[in-house]
């Protein structure tokens, strides 16, 4: 009988005093509090929490320390900008920190690129936004650790630790606005089995470094408990909400981020209705945003069910979008694809073994070589599979896991250069080329 994990077990308290009892328990452990700021809902509303946590609890008084900080991606909403500018410095008791800093950004729209470097130092003309006053940027820096093109999550997190050491802290938490409900990763990074990355057996923690450790405190809380709150308490949040809200904006996209970032495409041409001075910056600023401003959402992109044209199969379908691209992100996918071709019918891989299930009820032609033969510690039951022909089409609910000719083509066309939606990570050339590209840019340090 296969094991049942993660079940839901609802408590009698409410989120709000499960949110006050888990920074005691935080409090007393560590001596530095870190928010992580993104002018969002979530990291809005840890912020207001936070400070009412603060004063409540005289923290002062037990010299707890709380830094806030904010990386600035250039270009925002002006409802973002205002709200930014309202929280930078609102509560006199926390220090801040709002960076303008040239760190490689995730990228979605860009058949070309699959990052953008925001506060590029060789392009300030096509900067979306000038560096706001008082702002931390590449000309009054004291990171020792900072390289122009670092990834941006590369960066937050040796920030934290900058930060840990500059106020000689003890134990530092940051704090981080994720919820469950948001997606199934955060889902998984308050739920996993592990332990050794926690902080002590608290399950919404994770150590980034030696006595620093982010922490979820906001993991369980509901779209509706966000707004309740903000509501109950006359909290401040960015009013940018309000706009999508009036205009229609399905909850799920109602995202403030990086204005590339592949989660944003399909809001992407709100930004043509609601700031159309701020949507002529946009268009020149990353190469695609016209595209997906106009076909994000669509099955253009690959977001909603794509469609075999007339007269092909899954594999010239790929052959002929390849040769839509320029050489050099041809090559890039064309090793990858090869790779996954060698892999899946050589040497096989391990696949959940419902999925397997699900394979066994279709034609496609495959061995089953039973129970991985390797040290990963698996949450389910994996089987090995090995498939005597790469398939074109895979007809199960679970696409997205197995090998087809057709996840090539929605990895294409989602601009998804790294092929992450295939479940490969960064190789060897492409950290290479971040390196060189880190390199280049040194002479500006």
């Amino acid at each position: 009988m296969r094991k049942v994990t993660n079940v839901r077990k609802y408590q009698k308290e409410n989120v709000y005093e499960a949110f006050n009892k888990r920074l005691d328990y935080i409090c007393n452990y560590f001596d530095h509090l870190i928010v992580s700021f993104s002018g969002g809902k979530d990291s809005g509303l840890m912020l207001e929490l936070v400070h009412r946590y603060y004063e409540e609890n005289n923290l002062a008084d037990r010299e707890i320390a709380v830094s806030v900080y904010y990386l600035d991606y250039e270009g925002n909403y002006q409802e973002t900008k205002d709200y930014i500018e309202r929280s930078m410095g609102k509560y006199p008791d926390f220090d801040y920190y709002h960076i303008c800093m040239p760190v490689s950004a995730s990228c979605g729209i860009s058949m070309s690129q699959s990052t953008w470097l925001p506060w590029d130092p060789e392009h300030p003309e096509l900067w979306l936004n000038s560096v706001p006053e008082g702002a931390i940027h590449l000309e009054n820096h004291n990171f020792p650790f900072f390289e122009i093109g670092m990834s941006d999550y590369d960066f937050q997190s040796k920030f934290c630790q900058w930060l840990h050491q500059e106020k000689k802290a003890e134990r530092t938490a940051v704090l981080v606005g994720i919820r469950a409900q948001e997606s199934l990763n955060r889902f998984n990074a308050v739920t996993r089995d592990e332990t050794f990355s926690r902080f002590g057996t608290t399950n919404y923690s994770h150590r980034i470094f030696h006595n620093v450790f982010n922490f979820y405190p906001m993991y369980d809380w509901l779209f509706e408990d966000v707004w309740v709150a903000n509501a109950k308490f006359s909290f401040d949040y960015n009013h940018l909400y309000d706009l999508y809200f009036q205009a229609g904006v399905p909850f799920k996209s109602m995202r403030v981020a990086n204005p590339f970032h592949q989660c944003g495409v399909s809001s992407l041409k709100l930004y043509q209705a609601l700031e159309p001075e701020t949507w002529g910056k946009l268009i020149g600023r990353v190469n695609g945003a016209n595209f997906a401003a106009i076909y994000g959402g669509t099955i253009a992109l690959g977001y909603r069910g794509v469609s075999l044209p007339k007269g092909h199969t899954w594999e010239t379908y790929v052959d002929f979008l390849l040769k839509t691209l320029p050489e050099d992100i041809r090559e890039v996918y064309l090793k990858k694809f090869q790779s996954s071709l060698t892999y899946w019918t050589k040497n096989g891989g391990a696949l959940p073994q419902k999925v397997v299930s699900e394979l066994e009820e279709t034609n496609l032609q495959f061995e089953n070589l039973g129970t991985p033969k390797n040290n990963r510690n698996y949450k389910q039951e994996y089987e090995l599979v090995r498939f005597k022909k790469y398939p074109d089409d895979v007809p199960i609910k679970n696409f997205r896991l197995v090998p087809s000719y057709k996840r090539m083509c929605v990895t294409i066309l989602k601009n998804d250069t790294s092929c992450q939606y295939m479940g490969f990570g960064q190789t060897k050339d492409e950290l290479q080329k971040k390196k060189e590209a880190m390199k280049k840019w040194e002479s500006f340090l």
